[in-house]
């Protein structure tokens, strides 16, 4: 059995790891790289970092925090946020991460994940998704509608249509984030998150909502995702890694014990 996995996301602006509920009202709540040690040394099985104003900013990752970081952990790091060509993608790999995630900027120009596939290899390609309930329509027949811009602009693309296309142009994962669900603790978007996974071939990981460990078993096993993203439920010290990875084992959920 694969083992299910457990990312901690630092979403990030000014340089400052940050939190909000639904895309809106951020608060700063400390140091990245810091943090990123932190949760390193307690066990999780990748990070993820995210410059959630980049792309609205129209400028480039800050590529000072992303290096700092790489250099204090020594797990699978993904980094986005304000990524639009092969060469920001390539300056990203070379601060020391190992995968870059597109969203924004895949919308806007697809051929990106096909190039960013080419130039380093699917495994390196995320393709991360924002996305949002509404009324099923001809144009939205799933019901869930992609939306870029940290969650400010409407696509009219359906999100089911789009990680099917995804995985098409080369992109080796998806990072699934549910804007209804983001930040609340209340739970993952289990049927977005099922629909997805099980309509595409390369791994989802479910992001947005989780706030007590059942949330990341119910979204693992009903979900079929296979990793869960963590943020509220470890930045404001309301569980450990551990306690969650205990959990999940106790859930019959197979996860690494040690660092790998």
């Amino acid at each position: 059995m694969l083992s299910k996995r457990v990312i901690v996301c630092l979403d990030v602006r000014d340089g400052k790891t940050t939190k909000g509920i639904k895309f809106k009202g951020n608060v700063d709540i400390g140091d990245p790289v810091d943090m990123a040690r932190i949760y390193y040394e307690a066990g999780c099985d990748e990070l993820v970092f995210y410059d959630i104003t980049a792309s609205h900013e129209k400028r480039g990752i800050m590529i000072d925090v992303v290096r700092r970081v790489a250099e204090t952990i020594f797990i699978p790091f993904s980094v986005g946020g304000g990524i639009s060509s092969v060469e920001d993608m390539r300056d990203v790999l070379l601060a020391g991460a190992e995968k870059i995630s597109v969203n924004s900027a895949a919308v806007k120009n697809p051929k990106i994940i096909t190039q960013g596939a080419e130039a380093f290899g699917n495994q390196c390609v995320v393709l991360g998704m924002d996305v949002k309930k509404v009324e099923k329509s001809e144009k939205i027949p799933s019901g869930y509608e992609i939306v870029i811009n940290g969650g400010r602009t409407y696509m009219g693309i359906d999100a089911l249509w789009w990680a099917q296309e995804g995985e098409r142009l080369g992109a080796g994962e998806i990072c699934l984030n549910s804007i209804d669900a983001d930040g609340t603790k209340e739970g993952y978007e289990l049927e977005l998150t099922a629909l997805i996974s099980e309509n595409v071939n390369i791994p989802v990981i479910a992001s947005g909502g989780g706030g007590i460990p059942q949330h990341l078993a119910d979204v693992l096993k009903e979900g079929k995702a296979d990793a869960a993203l963590i943020a509220s439920m470890v930045h404001y010290g309301t569980y450990t890694i551990p306690e969650i990875k205990d959990h999940l084992k106790s859930q019959g959920i197979s996860v690494r014990d040690e660092l790998q």
